[in-house]
């Protein structure tokens, strides 16, 4: 079904260690506005879709967000890699280094786990791509956020690529959302389309 090619699709090349920048960005894995909730949520909707072509939209974006996984624990592992316990403790990474190590564990940046609450799936077409919208929005801000916290070149190039996929994803969600609300305005719709039928 899918081909996996075993290299990332933004490289990341980290020469500095920084465990605080790292605890910072560890949100965009396991946070509310996090990859980890966006793939499960596109994955999670797209059999609600009434077409093909939509269906194949959350599968494709769903995946991607599982690259963006990829992307986002590699910047951590590079950015805690090689520390001595006392830059551990300096730069606050101690209280991760408890429970993980040096793992990667999908949390918020507050230390928050990972939950399934952080998504929805409501079943209606309309309701879901406009979460996903929402949710791309939110995602773009916490990439601002980390941005203007970053100052090392090799952590914001990846930050930036990432944060501009989820402009792109923006736009393809809202174009599936015109696309269904056009054709939801027609009163054979749900006559087409049984699983919508009220």
């Amino acid at each position: 079904m899918w081909r996996y090619e075993k290299r990332l699709q933004f490289p990341v090349k980290i020469q500095t260690p920084n465990a605080r920048l790292a605890k910072a960005i560890v949100s965009q894995l396991g946070g509310p506005d996090g990859e980890l909730a966006a793939s499960l949520r596109y994955l999670s909707q797209r059999y609600a879709m009434p077409t093909r072509e939509n269906m194949a939209l959350l599968t494709d974006i769903g995946t991607e967000e599982l690259a963006h996984m990829e992307i986002i624990s590699a910047i951590i592992r590079q950015l805690t890699q090689n520390l001595t316990l006392d830059q551990i403790r300096a730069q606050g990474f101690d209280d991760y280094y408890v429970d993980h190590t040096l793992g990667i564990w999908p949390q918020a940046a507050s230390g928050a786990a990972f939950t399934a609450a952080y998504f929805q799936s409501k079943g209606d077409p309309i309701t879901d791509l406009s979460e996903d919208m929402a949710a791309e929005q939110k995602a773009r801000t916490t990439y601002e956020n980390l941005i203007r916290l970053a100052d090392d070149p090799d952590v914001l190039a990846p930050l930036r690529f990432l944060r501009e996929r989820e402009i792109v994803h923006y736009q393809r969600f809202g174009e599936a959302l015109r696309s269904i609300a056009e054709a939801a305005s027609s009163p054979n719709y749900y006559a087409l389309n049984p699983a919508f039928d009220l």
